[in-house]
């Protein structure tokens, strides 16, 4: 298939050519089979195509919160199938589990939301999350979430600096805890609220 030509910038910016092909010749089916695997790179292209106008930028937000949200989903369920034998066959992912595992006690909705945001855990996160048996209606819900603020972080990157925004991206890797500190920090209050309801709905139904 033929690229098309308004699409041939594409090869020429500074991210993997075979995303930057599948991006050129497929659209969004290919932002959604990328966000599945790969993630920011293909979103970001995705985003500065709608700023050329050559993608819907509502609609690329929501095929790569839905490709990130399938992934994610995908990997939980793996982990609460075959979680055990995973971590037994590949220590590196038990490895993760102590930190995980530290960190649903405390904040289980802000992990949820913020996990693809954590360098190190965007794959391994939500596999531990299913070995942890966190309830799939609490996972799948706030997984959602995440992959809609997610989605609309960085495809509004690539909307705005482009091939700038690439380019930053190769280089923020270690900022990718702070980043995730800094939401967890700020969806707390919400956390908080949400367990007080919960005890005050709990204490009102047994009077």
């Amino acid at each position: 298939m033929a690229t098309h030509p308004r699409l041939e910038w594409l090869h020429h910016l500074p991210a993997p050519a075979m995303l930057s092909q599948l991006i050129a010749h497929y659209g969004y089916l290919a932002l959604f089979a990328g966000t599945l695997v790969e993630g920011e790179t293909v979103l970001i292209l995705a985003g500065f195509s709608a700023h050329r106008g050559w993608l819907d930028f509502p609609l690329v937000v929501a095929v790569a919160a839905a490709g990130g949200s399938l992934g994610d989903i995908l990997a939980y369920t793996l982990g609460r199938w075959q979680g055990e034998r995973l971590l037994a066959r590949f220590p590196s992912l038990a490895a993760r589990r102590g930190r995980i595992d530290t960190l649903l006690a405390r904040f289980s909705a802000p992990i949820i939301v913020g996990i693809r945001f954590m360098y190190g855990l965007r794959v391994a996160g939500p596999v531990l999350l299913g070995v942890a048996r966190v309830p799939a209606a609490t996972f799948v819900g706030w997984n959602l979430a995440g992959a809609l603020v997610w989605a609309c972080v960085f495809g509004t990157l690539g909307y705005l600096f482009g091939e700038a925004a690439l380019l930053l991206l190769g280089r923020i890797a270690h900022l990718e805890g702070l980043l995730f500190a800094l939401l967890a920090v700020l969806a707390l209050p919400l956390l908080v609220w949400l367990r007080r309801r919960a005890h005050r709905a709990a204490a009102q139904g047994t009077r």
